[in-house]
């Protein structure tokens, strides 16, 4: 009997370990590669440091989703700088024990839209980029 190739399995949104993921930084870098491709030169100036330096979890806080650390570095939001990381960190536990899904938290000149039931920063703006701007898909607001 011929043998039938695997369907992909869908993704059910379950922490699975797998060996042959690619890491964060070079799913990261790749996707930084591959906006950067369509950009100029002069417009494309992200560093491998940069890069490096962006964590992917903070030390048992929120986690940031791909899109969220892109929105970070176009945007450059200064999340290593001061008690921003430590700021919104409290901001997710507090939504959290309201009993919050998605939460807009705003943390000095920043705005991150995260996934309160996953602990994960979905994406980012920052000051300029709100003006006008409206929030939806969210249940709460947190200013820190």
């Amino acid at each position: 009997q011929p043998v039938q190739p695997e369907s992909p399995k869908a993704d059910s949104g379950a922490n699975i370990a797998d060996d042959n993921k690619p890491s964060f930084g070079e799913m990261l870098s790749a996707a930084v590669t591959s906006k950067a491709a369509t950009r100029t030169a002069s417009q494309a100036q992200i560093s491998q440091t940069q890069i490096i330096d962006i964590p992917f979890v903070t030390d048992g806080g929120v986690e940031f989703s791909a899109h969220a650390m892109r929105r970070v570095t176009s945007r450059n939001i200064d999340i290593h700088g001061g008690d921003l990381l430590s700021r919104l960190n409290k901001g997710v536990e507090l939504a959290a024990s309201k009993g919050s899904n998605d939460a807009l938290v705003l943390v000095d000149n920043a705005a991150f839209v995260v996934s309160v039931r996953n602990n994960k920063v979905i994406t980012t703006m920052s000051g300029e980029d709100m003006r006008g701007a409206a929030f939806t898909g969210i249940d709460s607001t947190v200013i820190m």
